[in-house]
């Protein structure tokens, strides 16, 4: 079992270093608000990615027969999500500049740390890709336990348990070092990395969109 732990390991840092909207959606918010919303929206991403999990490994036949006639329309307003939120994030100032805005005299609300997890779910759930990467790893995890009877959930948890520690851990490491490269970044330096971060963001979206179509 410590193999397919390993394995698991494995699969998750391959995962972690995939520069998707999540990994930029973290670095910049542990950069613009802090470790904790950051961390936030990383528990976020791994919820999600558990209930993908589960959803392929123990609906696999039932429920994706319905799922994928719809997946053009699934990719669509994922790529729109994106699209829109990249727009947001270009568009959006630091909180240190908004604060030396004329415009903005009073202190920032805070954002409740539900909201960033359900901003971190909802980032992956609409990228029907992650699901489509989740059906193929719990293919595999599948035909790997075949080869030993009764197995399969003893495979099940210790790989995924793997996986999605790695994917958690990796998360948090990123959240930790925007929050620590923050204070040497200037505003207009945090300005700049919204935009690029926003420019990606749309990038994506426009791409998801496209990937559906083909």
């Amino acid at each position: 079992m410590i193999k397919i732990f390993l394995e698991g390991m494995i699969m998750g840092l391959i995962v972690s270093f995939t520069f998707g909207p999540a990994f930029f959606t973290i670095i910049q918010t542990s950069i613009d608000r802090g470790f904790k919303p950051a961390m936030y929206i990383s528990l976020g991403v791994l919820i999600c990615d558990t209930f993908l999990i589960c959803l392929c490994f123990f609906g696999m036949a039932s429920i994706f027969d319905h799922i994928i006639p719809y997946r053009k329309y699934i990719g669509f307003i994922g790529g729109i999500v994106l699209i829109i939120y990249g727009t947001y994030m270009y568009l959006k100032k630091p909180d240190i500049l908004k604060r030396r805005s004329a415009k903005h005299k009073t202190p920032i609300a805070p954002t409740t740390h539900f909201k960033y997890i359900v901003k971190g779910f909802f980032m992956n759930i609409f990228n029907p890709f992650i699901l489509l990467f989740w059906l193929s790893a719990v293919t595999y995890l599948t035909t790997m336990a075949m080869a030993e009877e009764g197995k399969l959930y003893d495979y099940f948890f210790v790989f995924f348990g793997g996986t999605l520690m790695t994917l958690f851990a990796s998360d948090l490491a990123k959240s930790f070092v925007g929050f620590r490269i923050k204070k040497y970044l200037r505003p207009r330096v945090q300005l700049w990395i919204n935009r690029i971060v926003g420019l990606f963001l749309i990038v994506f979206g426009i791409v998801l969109m496209i990937r559906v179509i083909l």
